[in-house]
């Protein structure tokens, strides 16, 4: 490869939110098509691609470099149009300060102009070390003063910009058709000459070809709520704002060779190392004198003892027999979990369950693979016995594949934000904060979007989107295999057609964000250690600017928190039965003692009125239910499995029913084919293979 000419410093991407159309696989694409060694990411005011951005740079040979655009607040008049400078990482300190700079923008930036994150100058220097500056060009206060006339004042500024950041502030200059740039660009080299501040050139890239422009055009105006052929709205961006070839960028700026060798030696020192897949756990407070693995086995025996007291009979003849594999299986679980060096996740889990479950907040008994574990139910993080029901812990963790333990932890919908209070104030709110998602252009939304912006009729965009079936993952090139009216009346109309080709062009294109329904992490230091934060503009609903996937690889453990609807109802029901309870002079009822085989359940369980109930709701499940006729707890456990897919639509629906009913022969696994040795783990699925559990166990057989 010979040496570079030019590395693009200002790209906008599709998480820019605000304006920008490049897609993060073909940034880096693009810049390995071009021979370019390095490309920068600087979205407005975010780091919400940084971790997406640096894996796929390094993943293709290319390197990352890694910033953002920010606005500076105009000290003159704060409510006036804000200035744009652009900060690339340049040290492994610069990234913490970038990361902090972002978060203030949101959390103290958001009282100046309506729907816009800002930052003071002062912040910016009080949080320059480690960063490379770019001033912004014509949009910067520095390009601004000169477009003004105000040489001096451009000079002034110039100098405070380079004594934030000595030897790492550049003079921007771009060429991409808009008015004043050329103007800029004099000031700029006459201010280099005078001052000895360097120059750079960018392309402000908003997109990868030209021919995307009417594209991003679409995508600005439906951010900001206007039509293409509007006449009031602002024209930003030119056609121009493509990701130039590096002969092309040569070309354009062959008057200033320097602005171009300068792109290259900002690339080279532009040094990051974001530590991916390292987990960082809080610190759970442990008794002076113990090590946390010491206290973890104690946290646990106590526990087991605790339950064992209700489980088990100590009068029984067998009461040792039956309280042993008890204890095997919790030092089976408690040696791999420290081996595995989780102890840590377990007890801040338990911590939080118990203080909702001591202060009112009904918790659920535990669900997914986190229930085959023994130390959870000693822990009492959850309530199912896996001994009983055969669990099996190494669904949850295995130590052949290393990955973070993950509880679905169920709270009452209405008490589930004192939870989440409480672990805030325990750990502090600087290291506290829910998990950021990204809502993008769907098929039937996109297409409302689109003609909207196009200025078409209300009634085309609404017949249009309503012939788009309304399934999960729908696409636009799924709706038009499958559906003929769609594709008769997309082919008899010119307008459609126009909507529909843009709408290709923007669908999956993120669009804005949103709040993770239960995650969240819970940092060992302030999470701007590790990623950035955005709230709104109140200051609430604070979230990492990396989803639920970055927000792990760079190091922070997700919990969930899941909001159930059905605790609340129960928890409603209780308060009802009890007061009655309490009239009568009844003991309280307690909803973890209750009677599992209770048969005035069954029977009405039998009658499908299950309107309200998690999970056996709908009328396909209502109608499994007449069919199965459950009649012990079993029963239920295997509805929720068998109304899937893949169970219905096989036959093991079918063979599950008679064999349960005594219309077919009972077998391990099939008449044709009889294992004996099987019967102990098919027997309670009527000799259907139905759980995981099941293929694990009859593995080991």
């Amino acid at each position: 490869m010979t040496d570079p000419k030019f590395v693009h410093l200002r790209v906008h991407s599709e998480f820019s939110l605000v304006d920008g159309l490049v897609r993060i696989k073909e940034l880096v694409k693009a810049a390995g098509a071009a021979n370019m060694p390095a490309v920068a990411l600087t979205d407005q005011t975010n780091l919400f691609a940084l971790v997406k951005f640096y894996k796929a740079a390094l993943g293709a040979g290319v390197k990352p470099i890694c910033g953002t655009d920010l606005l500076v607040v105009n000290p003159e008049t704060p409510d006036a149009d804000p200035y744009r400078l652009t900060l690339l990482v340049n040290t492994g300190q610069g990234y913490r300060n970038l990361m902090e700079l972002v978060s203030l923008a949101y959390s103290d930036g958001q009282n100046y102009i309506v729907d816009q994150a800002l930052v003071e100058k002062q912040w910016v220097a009080d949080k320059a070390e480690g960063l490379i500056s770019l001033s912004g060009a014509k949009d910067g206060d520095i390009g601004a003063a000169l477009l003004a006339g105000k040489t001096d004042q451009a000079e002034q500024l110039l100098a405070q910009w380079m004594e934030i950041f000595p030897g790492r502030f550049y003079l921007e200059l771009q060429r991409t058709g808009r008015s004043g740039e050329e103007s800029v660009i004099h000031g700029s080299v006459e201010l280099a000459h005078k001052t000895g501040c360097p120059l750079v050139a960018t392309n402000d890239v908003m997109f990868i070809q030209g021919s995307d422009f009417e594209a991003h055009e679409t995508r600005v105006c439906i951010n900001q709520g206007r039509t293409l052929d509007d006449p009031s709205r602002p024209r930003d961006y030119s056609d121009q704002q493509y990701f130039r070839s590096q002969d092309e960028m040569v070309e354009l700026f062959a008057d200033i060779p320097s602005a171009l060798q300068n792109t290259v030696e900002i690339a080279k020192r532009c040094n990051i190392d974001i530590e991916l897949g390292t987990y960082y756990l809080p610190k759970y407070p442990i008794p002076d004198g113990m090590l946390m693995d010491d206290y973890f086995r104690k946290v646990s025996f106590d526990g087991l003892e605790e339950r064992l007291e209700i489980l088990l009979d100590k009068d029984d003849p067998d009461y040792a027999a039956k309280r042993q594999p008890y204890i095997d299986r919790l030092n089976f679980e408690l040696d791999i979990i420290i081996q595995m060096g989780f102890p840590g996740y377990f007890l801040i889990v338990m911590d939080f369950i118990m203080w909702g479950k001591e202060n009112g907040v009904p918790v659920g008994p535990g669900r997914g693979s986190g229930a085959g574990s023994l130390v959870a139910y000693a822990q009492k993080i959850t309530d199912l016995d896996p001994l009983e029901y055969d669990l099996l812990f190494e669904r949850f963790l295995n130590p052949e594949r290393v990955s973070m333990p993950d509880f679905d932890i169920d709270f009452c919908m209405d008490n589930r934000d004192k939870v989440i209070d409480y672990v805030a104030n325990t750990y502090g709110r600087d290291a506290v904060s829910q998990i950021v998602t990204f809502g993008t252009m769907a098929a039937k939304a996109v297409v409302r979007d689109v003609a909207r912006v196009q200025g078409k009729p209300f009634g085309m965009a609404d017949k249009l989107s309503k012939l788009i079936p309304f399934e999960v993952g729908m696409t636009l090139n799924k709706a038009w295999d499958q559906e003929e009216l769609l594709r008769d009346f997309v082919n008899g109309s010119e307008e459609v057609q126009e909507i529909m080709e843009m709408a290709y062009k923007l669908e999956g294109v993120t669009r804005g964000v949103g709040k993770h329904a239960g995650g969240v992490v819970i940092a060992p230091t302030k999470l701007t250690d590790f990623a950035a934060t955005y709230c709104d503009s109140e200051g609430k609903g604070l979230v990492t600017q990396f989803d639920k996937n970055d927000v792990e690889e760079a190091g922070l453990v997700k919990f969930d928190f899941l909001g159930l609807r059905t605790l609340t109802i129960i928890d409603w029901a209780l308060q009802t039965i009890n007061r009655e309870r309490r009239k009568a002079g009844e003991e309280d009822l307690d909803i973890a003692l209750i009677d599992l085989e209770d048969k005035t359940t069954f029977d009405l369980l039998q009658s499908a009125e299950t309107t309200a109930v998690f999970q056996l709701e709908s009328n396909g499940m209502k109608d499994l239910v007449r069919r199965l006729l459950p009649s012990r707890f079993e029963d239920i456990v295997a509805l929720v499995a068998l109304f899937r897919p893949g169970p219905l639509q096989s036959g093991m629906v079918d063979d599950f029913i008679n064999r349960k009913h005594g219309r077919a022969e009972m077998a391990w696994p099939h008449p044709d084919y009889q294992l004996d040795s099987l019967q102990p783990v098919l027997e309670p699925t009527y000799g259907i293979i139905l759980y995981q559990e099941q293929v694990m166990q009859i593995a080991q057989e």
